[in-house]
């Protein structure tokens, strides 16, 4: 059985919980190699951009609290870096 991708599991959950009407989700990895935090290999660093409705009414620390609870400890526990920018 393949694994999933990091980014592909990270755009699949917040898909999952927010139906966003728009979702990037982008590996930033290469951009962060050779310093602490950064595995062989890539898949540690990412940028999401999420724009859902359900958003909207939250402050920008409850968004990034629902982001991380969408995307779950065990997923979070795998990612070194995570830059949020949601909105509703």
């Amino acid at each position: 059985m393949l694994l999933m991708r990091v980014a592909e599991e990270i755009k699949s959950r917040l898909e999952t919980r927010f139906a966003p009407r728009e979702l990037a989700v982008e590996d930033e990895s290469a951009l962060h190699a050779g310093h602490a935090g950064a595995p062989d290999g890539g898949q540690s660093h990412f940028a999401v951009r999420i724009r859902a409705g359900e958003l909207g009414d939250m402050s920008r620390i409850a968004r990034h609290r629902a982001v991380h609870d969408a995307l779950g400890q065990g997923l979070m526990d795998r990612i070194h870096a995570l830059a949020i920018d949601a909105d509703g």
